[in-house]
């Protein structure tokens, strides 16, 4: 499991590259609350999956390392597999920067726009 756990914490490492302070930033903005599925319910009300996502990353973020629980690195491992599907759709055609393509991925704690 060791293994696996440090395979998860390099792919978390690449795949979220906002910063807590970034990422917290973000999700008070409408632009990350705007976007994402937000369950089965079907009316579109209440936080969607990718914004709790994003404050379930930010906690995970500020821990050591050596805190992380065995469900701290299943959502990570979660992260890096919505990261690697989301990014693999390419977003559209005109407008990334301002695209809820890159405003959900950003909710996951991946900003597109950086290099």
């Amino acid at each position: 499991m060791a293994d696996d756990h440090e395979t998860i914490w390099k792919d978390f490492g690449e795949a979220v590259n906002m910063t807590p302070s970034e990422l917290e930033k973000f999700l008070d903005t409408d632009e990350s609350k705007e976007v994402g599925w937000k369950g089965e319910d079907g009316d579109g009300a209440g936080e969607s999956v990718g914004h709790k996502s994003g404050k379930r990353i930010v906690e995970i973020k500020r821990k050591k390392k050596a805190d992380l629980t065995d469900d701290d690195y299943a959502h990570m491992k979660k992260v890096v597999g919505y990261v690697h599907r989301h990014l693999k759709q390419g977003g559209p055609a005109d407008d990334k920067e301002h695209s809820p393509w890159r405003y959900s991925l950003m909710n996951w704690g991946h900003d597109p726009s950086k290099t």
